[in-house]
């Protein structure tokens, strides 16, 4: 029997009724200060909770008055230029140090970020026959849903999926970073060969290799990749690994993972949310925005037609007509994404290496004049900026990532992110932290008590 897909005329009165007996008058969420999409005007998010995991900073009070500031972002209390600058100024990779950071609240000695990669190497590994009988079977065009359906396939193969004490959720998550590449690149090529009819290869992935490196080489048929190609890659997946804890999968964590459900179905709804083309789809936009851009100018070294261009995208005259000048701005920067600025110049590096300067220009230029277009344009309560999406396409594109990968290869960083905060919210809830924190109190009743013995 064939799927129905077809919309009724039934179909279309009920969705009528819908309409007319479900709307809100929307003067009343500005009444009631309802924050739709996780934003307020003034670009504060709601959160689910507290959190220590990562924090932004884009406003500073002068005198009681918000004036904004270049864009902070601090993982686990530390700047992320710190942590950027510690891996990269040395020329090691990043990711596996900073996962640890996150999970754990602190960098790890040498030791430590040893150990911890090994353990990450040990479970690259998925349940026997999951490839062939899961991942290849009924492919999906979208990577992201084929990626849910494998993380929440993965339940059924673990015994103890529904325990949600401590150690064992923070198994789950372990196994879900060492995996995610895996589930993603094996997705894409499942669809590559039965959906478009290509060559179908899997490459095993490599415990001595980083996961930037692993997912280059499990991508590419001949598994040959630069170092400057799996750098770039691993710092992009850094930049991308959290932020802050209102964003809208960060809250999806939060909100699910109170409810005790169990890990891979609230990883399951985080990748709803970022699958969201407000959410994780947004530097696809960008790359789909330049390529119209150079159809329609005939001088990228000419500011003022870029500018024109810019000013038609504003007015819904050009690309695809929504008044957006994708990859500018931001729902909490003002002034600067601290990630676009870091990004930036080892995107630079990226497109001398492949031969893609002129291409870098315009990007450059319209960095620099799209936040002058739109000031001229339309009254903004903050500042404009490139944000961290406006170059990452750009540079998956560069790394011949297929465009279906964009979105996965953004939850391959983030489930860092998501897991450390389903961790935090599990511990600062009544069922761990209270008996936690009473046996830590008797415990320093009974030593009081000893020493005035």
């Amino acid at each position: 029997m064939v799927y129905n897909q077809k919309i009724t005329k039934e179909i279309e009165d009920l969705t009528a009724k819908c309409l007319s007996n479900l709307s809100i008058n929307q003067a009343l969420y500005k009444e009631y200060d309802v924050q739709r999409g996780l934003r307020n005007l003034q670009g504060e998010g709601v959160r689910a909770g507290l959190t220590r995991i990562s924090e932004i900073t884009s406003f500073k009070k002068v005198n009681g008055e918000k004036i904004p500031c270049d864009g902070e972002l601090r993982y686990q209390g530390i700047d992320i230029h710190e942590i950027t600058d510690g891996f990269l100024k040395e020329e090691r990779f990043g990711f596996e140090e900073v996962a640890y950071l996150m999970l754990f609240g602190s960098l790890p000695t040498e030791a430590q970020l040893k150990a911890f990669r090994t353990l990450l190497g040990e479970q690259r590994t998925l349940p026997k026959n999951f490839t062939r009988d899961v991942i290849m079977k009924a492919p999906s065009k979208d990577m992201m849903n084929t990626l849910s359906r494998s993380v929440l396939t993965l339940y059924a193969y673990d015994t103890k999926a529904d325990d949600t004490s401590l150690a064992n959720v923070l198994r789950q998550c372990i196994n879900l970073i060492a995996t995610f590449p895996m589930m993603c690149v094996y997705g894409y090529h499942a669809y590559n060969h039965y959906i478009r009819d290509k060559s179908m290869y899997i490459h095993r992935p490599s415990n001595e290799l980083s996961t930037a490196e692993n997912i280059l080489m499990m991508l590419r048929e001949d598994r040959k990749y630069t170092n400057l190609e799996a750098r770039v890659l691993d710092l992009a997946m850094v930049l991308h690994m959290e932020h802050g804890g209102g964003n809208n999968s960060t809250f999806t964590t939060h909100v699910v993972t109170s409810s005790g459900t169990d890990t891979y179905s609230a990883i399951a709804a985080a990748l709803g949310s970022l699958k969201g083309p407000k959410h994780g789809g947004a530097n696809i936009k960008v790359v789909e925005m330049f390529k119209d851009m150079k159809k329609n100018i005939s001088d990228i070294n000419d500011e003022e037609e870029i500018k024109s261009y810019l000013l038609k995208l504003l007015r819904k005259e050009a690309f695809d007509k929504s008044g957006l000048i994708y990859g500018m701005g931001h729902a909490v920067y003002s002034l600067s994404d601290p990630r676009a600025n870091i990004f930036k110049q080892y995107v630079k590096q990226l497109a001398h290496a492949k031969h893609r300067d002129n291409d870098f220009k315009l990007y450059s230029a319209v960095e620099r004049l799209a936040p002058e277009v739109i000031g001229a344009e339309r009254h903004i309560y903050k500042g404009v900026s490139a944000n961290i999406d406006f170059y990452s396409g750009f540079v998956y594109g560069m790394l011949d990532l297929p465009t279906e990968l964009y979105t996965p290869i953004f939850a391959c960083s983030r489930i860092v992110g998501w897991s450390a905060h389903r961790i935090e919210e599990l511990i600062n809830t009544d069922k761990i932290i209270r008996p936690a924190y009473m046996a830590v109190k008797e415990h320093e009743e009974y030593v009081e008590m000893k020493d005035r013995k």
